[in-house]
């Protein structure tokens, strides 16, 4: 049961990513920088520090509600193997400064978004609970 639960979370996260890049592409247009794959990513790891700060808040996400969120959902929307090719792309294209801002932009988005969904998460726990 465990494993449908992450092949569908990870089907709908991948549609999911695919929808978003190509909206993000649209609003900002390609100009060679992978704004699609760090909106996607940002916004991937504000969503799984939410979720971890949640259910370390609320302790009562069961195992399979974690397996099709965090693993298969958000495991199938961010995208750290696109990172990975558009920065070896941008490399091999001479855009060296493109390549080492999106390197330093991912993680660096990628880890505060994460701090600031598990930030918000106790914050409202808080909230909700009067403490």
């Amino acid at each position: 049961m465990t494993l449908l639960l992450v092949g569908a979370g990870g089907f709908l996260g991948a549609a999911l990513r695919y929808l978003v890049s190509l909206w993000i592409y649209g609003s900002a247009g390609s100009q060679g920088f992978p704004y699609g794959t760090l909106a996607v990513n940002a916004a991937g790891c504000f969503l799984i520090g939410l979720t971890a700060g949640f259910a370390e808040e609320r302790q009562h996400l069961s195992g399979e509600v974690r397996a099709f969120l965090v693993v298969g959902l958000l495991g199938g929307f961010t995208t750290f193997s696109a990172f990975g090719i558009d920065t070896v792309r941008l490399v091999r294209e001479g855009s060296y400064l493109a390549g080492s801002a999106n390197v330093v932009l991912q993680v660096g988005v990628g880890l505060s978004a994460v701090a600031a969904g598990l930030r918000l998460s106790h914050w409202g726990y808080e909230r909700l609970s009067g403490g």
